[in-house]
């Protein structure tokens, strides 16, 4: 028996009498509301006009090398349960990713989860592969138009590449993502590893591999995150 039907102390019958005795047909309203309230609170948060929130990412955003639960994306799902924001995450972050690749993965997670924001985290493995800016620029801008076409707000969030990658291709692969969110209009985080790839003991931030951050840089990447990411939800 539900709490309300406990507080009230009253049966269907009872309201059916009710309704008979004030010649007024209460019964079948009040128990629409009953299974209405009911079905609220058993329905999840995401169920009840909640955002939702697809990741679309490669290594850095799929946990890679690292224990489950402990990646960026997880530590999300709590700090919007912290912060009272009424969001489902959905993680398809795909190591080894490109925005090749995630351009052509978009249109179906568009109507598989049909999301209300859209966190688009690709880009790197382009630069490890050298492959044409221009080219990762197009699928960046291809993938922003794509998610607004189906009603989500965007937040792109930046890269960089080390210096030994010569400066003109470092800066132009850095400010792509700057360019496609001004020409977009939408959310921009500028480097995702601040405070992790650009500090002097960056070492110790990484794993082994030097490429992926370790466990303890992941809440320093949901910092860098989060603030342009809680803007977009309600």
């Amino acid at each position: 028996m539900s709490t309300l039907a406990i507080n009230w102390k009253l049966s269907h019958g009872d309201f059916t009498k009710l309704a008979g005795a004030l010649r007024v047909k209460l019964a079948k309203p009040l128990s629409g509301l009953l299974a209405g309230a009911m079905m609220a609170l058993a329905a999840p948060a995401w169920a009840q006009g909640a955002d939702t929130v697809l990741i679309v990412g490669d290594s850095l955003s799929a946990e890679y090398g690292l224990k489950r639960g402990t990646g960026w994306v997880p530590l999300l799902e709590k700090q919007v349960a912290q912060d009272k924001k009424s969001a489902k995450v959905v993680n398809a972050s795909i190591s080894g990713d490109t925005t090749s690749g995630g351009r052509s993965r978009l249109p179906a997670l568009l109507t598989q989860h049909k999301p209300n924001v859209v966190v688009i985290e690709l880009g790197g493995n382009d630069a490890l592969r050298g492959l044409p800016l221009d080219m990762t620029e197009n699928n960046v801008t291809a993938m922003v138009q794509a998610s607004k076409k189906a009603g989500a707000k965007v937040l792109i969030v930046g890269m960089q590449v080390p210096p030994n990658y010569g400066g003109a291709y470092a800066a132009t692969f850095s400010g792509l993502f700057a360019r496609v969110a001004k020409a977009e209009k939408v959310a921009l985080v500028p480097f995702f590893l601040k405070g992790i790839a650009d500090v002097d003991d960056s070492a110790s931030r990484f794993q082994a591999d030097r490429i992926h951050p370790n466990e303890q840089s992941q809440p320093k990447m949901l910092a860098n995150v989060w603030p342009e990411l809680k803007k977009l939800l309600k």
